[in-house]
């Protein structure tokens, strides 16, 4: 048991560790370090979805070279952890990359982090591997003992919006005139989830990733809900 300060807040001193930018495997879905050779896998979904760079502060990209150079630079990113996402075929084995998420604003000492940077083009989007790649992020996230995941938006961004209230984050509020992005003004909405939040979600989405849950096509049978209000998600 920790001890106390004289406020009565517990003392926890101790860092967190920093996360490994290492191989995920989860049942329907591989997450992969980023690099630039991931270029290949993405470039044309890259080409295809130019709505999917809406709410990114980079994209669409002129040519190839350019989209690679970006994969260079996050690859290499100290202050990001950037994975590819490789969801399964139907024999389980990892298919090609089709998007990327990230850990980032990692602060070990106040036991802080984010999930973000999250590119999920057509074809990714709203699939299980979706949500089992962000599932991943957050249960390594909390195993290390991090206290608080955080996730920003666009506060128009409602899809993101929608997509951190499924996963369980709370809204704590709309930072105003928060940023410049694209020359535009952005009114940024902030979302955390607790340590102490994770078990109970984290049942609820292992029970929705389930095999069982899943048609012989991939269609979902069963809703994801909180496991308290079975209050249902789109």
């Amino acid at each position: 048991m920790s001890a106390a300060d004289p406020l009565g807040e517990p003392v926890d001193p101790a860092p967190r560790p920093r996360p490994e930018h290492a191989l995920i495997t989860g049942s329907s879905v591989t997450l992969e370090p980023l690099a630039a050779a991931h270029a290949e896998d993405l470039w044309p979904a890259a080409q295809q979805a130019a709505d999917s760079w809406r709410w990114l502060p980079f994209g669409p990209f002129a040519d190839r070279a350019a989209f690679a150079g970006t994969l260079r630079f996050m690859a290499v990113s100290k202050g990001e952890l950037v994975w590819a996402v490789r969801p399964h075929g139907a024999d389980g084995k990892p298919g090609p990359a089709a998007g990327w998420l990230a850990l980032l604003d990692i602060r070990p000492a106040d036991a802080a982090i984010e999930l973000g940077n999250i590119w999920f083009p057509p074809g990714l989007a709203r699939t299980r591997a979706a949500t089992e790649a962000m599932f991943l992020l957050l249960d390594l996230a909390f195993h290390l003992g991090y206290r608080r995941v955080a996730w920003k938006c666009n506060m128009l961004n409602t899809a993101s919006s929608r997509a951190a209230e499924r996963l369980g984050f709370r809204f704590e509020g709309v930072l105003r005139a928060h940023m410049v992005v694209r020359a535009h003004r952005r009114d940024t909405a902030y979302y955390s989830l607790l340590d102490a939040e994770w078990p109970e979600r984290r049942a609820a989405l292992a029970h929705w990733l389930r095999d069982a849950n899943f048609d012989a096509s991939g269609l979902v049978l069963e809703s994801l809900r909180r496991p308290k209000d079975q209050h249902a998600f789109a």
